[in-house]
């Protein structure tokens, strides 16, 4: 059976300053995370196994990102350097000097075989990931690149800047072919649409757009923070995307409602980053700590402080879980971190996102 109430299985506690970036390897048996105490921290999700603690950077280590074999962890560092690791328990890695400013963002393409970084250097950098070469650079932006990401079919690359302004290129031209300046604010962070024909950009005038790239037209715009929206992670169903804000929630958007399906509360400083994992199958939150995700149609507040909006399990799929409720855990330094439970839809169960906090320590729900 299941409990009525949330279970913590496991605590992940590691990393000694704020964590800054998170990511599922694509068999979700691991997790990355990347902090401001300059280490990355691999997390295995089967229960019993240690953590990785990996050292290198001589600075934060802002950005982090799977390849999509999972055999490689790109990570980037204020330290200037972008570094290839082996997840695995020597940790091995090779650095190479990327940019003359701090790395914000490291992605891979689907085929694994590119990596495009951005940097407070103003510019986009496209790398070939197995000789590390320097393969060439995009540069029209006239401020710090927050984000870079390659279309899910590997021909576009997005950008977004603190210059207002998300980007649209070609790889293979290597030019802009679109800007998109409607943001009043910096552009913290992009992502695609799993099927690469919309972007979402997130920004500092506490809005959400979504782009479509073939017209290059604005498709919808949520103004449902009231801070900052620092990170956002489409599901992979397309049809849901889950945004982080500095007033210190997450937000659930149903995309073909167009509305706001649940607000997620508790966190008491910024949410500062948020993943679906690949296949959608996880969701976690709270510097890293993994809920259930089992969605029903309300569009309700979910609130850390006391059990409130139970989620009710009433289907015979959902009943491995855990979790149905809301339930607040203590940590050490008495914080309060949410675990909730929301239902997207029936068919679904056990779907995760990560969420990384400023300031709290990790902790990880595992069924």
């Amino acid at each position: 059976g299941f409990s009525p109430y949330p279970t913590l299985e496991r605590n992940f506690k590691g990393h000694r300053d704020a964590i800054t970036s998170v990511d599922f390897s694509l068999n979700k048996k691991q997790l990355v995370s990347g902090s401001m105490d300059s280490c990355l921290m691999i997390w295995s999700m089967k229960p019993q196994m240690r953590a990785y603690r990996f050292v290198g950077h001589k600075d934060a280590v802002m950005c982090v990102n799977f390849s999509p074999s999972g055999h490689l962890i790109a990570s980037g560092s204020r330290d200037k350097t972008v570094r290839l690791w082996v997840p695995s328990v020597k940790g091995e890695s090779t650095s190479f000097k990327a940019h003359t400013a701090t790395v914000r963002s490291v992605h891979f393409s689907n085929d694994g075989l590119s990596l495009v970084t951005a940097s407070d250097d103003k510019t986009i950098k496209v790398w070939a990931v197995h000789r590390q070469k320097f393969l060439f650079s995009l540069n029209q932006h006239i401020n710090w690149v927050r984000c870079a990401k390659f279309s899910p079919d590997g021909r576009l690359i997005v950008s977004s800047s603190d210059d207002k302004t998300v980007k649209l290129w070609d790889k293979a031209s290597r030019e802009c072919i679109h800007s998109f300046c409607e943001h009043g604010g910096f552009v913290p962070h992009v992502d695609f649409h799993p099927s690469g024909t919309s972007i979402a950009s997130a920004g500092t005038d506490n809005t959400v757009k979504v782009w479509d790239v073939r017209m290059n037209r604005l498709l919808q715009h949520y103004q449902v923070h009231s801070a900052s929206v620092n990170c956002l992670s489409f599901h992979s169903s397309g049809n849901y995307l889950i945004t982080a804000s500095n007033d210190s929630t997450l937000k659930i958007l149903d995309l073909l409602e167009g509305r706001l399906l649940y607000t997620l509360h508790g966190h008491q400083g910024p949410a500062t980053c948020v993943s679906f994992s690949r296949t959608g199958d996880f969701f976690a939150s709270g510097a890293v700590v993994l809920f259930p995700v089992i969605t029903e149609p309300t569009g309700k507040d979910v609130f850390g402080f006391g059990v409130a909006n139970r989620c009710s399990i009433n289907t015979p799929m959902l009943t491995n879980l855990i979790m149905s409720s809301v339930n607040v855990l203590e940590n050490a330094s008495g914080s309060n971190l949410i675990i909730c439970c929301f239902i997207t839809d029936y068919t679904c169960c056990g779907n995760y996102f990560v969420n990384c906090q400023e300031n709290h320590p990790l902790i990880n729900q595992c069924l």
